[in-house]
C-alpha cells in the first residue's frame, strides 16, 4: 500500500496528548496514533452506515404482524444461533 505524507498542525495540548500516548508505550510515533485513530474513525463509521441502513430496511419491511413477544423471541433465537456459531468457528467454550 502507498503511503501519502502528510503536514498536520495540533494545538499545544493535542500535541502534548500525543507525545503522552507515544511515551506511554501505546504507539511508537505521531503517525501511528494518528492512522490508529483513522482506523477507528473508519470503523466506526461502518458500524453507523450498517444501523443505518438497517434502520431502512425496517421501515421499508413495514408493520409486523407479529407480537412483542414473538418478536423477542425470534430474536434471542437468532441471538443464541450467532452466539453458538461463533463458539464452535472459533474454537470456544
Amino acid at each position: 500500500m502507498s503511503t501519502v505524507r502528510k503536514t498536520i498542525t495540533l494545538t499545544s495540548n493535542q500535541s502534548e496528548w500525543v507525545k503522552s500516548r507515544i511515551s506511554s508505550g501505546d504507539f511508537t510515533n505521531d503517525s501511528e496514533y494518528i492512522r490508529d485513530l483513522i482506523r477507528r474513525d473508519q470503523e466506526r463509521q461502518a458500524e453507523v452506515e450498517a444501523i443505518r441502513n438497517a434502520l431502512i430496511a425496517g421501515e421499508k419491511s413495514g408493520i409486523s404482524d407479529k407480537s412483542p413477544q414473538q418478536i423477542i423471541n425470534e430474536t434471542k433465537e437468532r441471538l443464541a444461533i450467532h452466539e453458538n456459531a461463533s463458539v464452535y468457528s472459533t474454537g470456544g467454550e
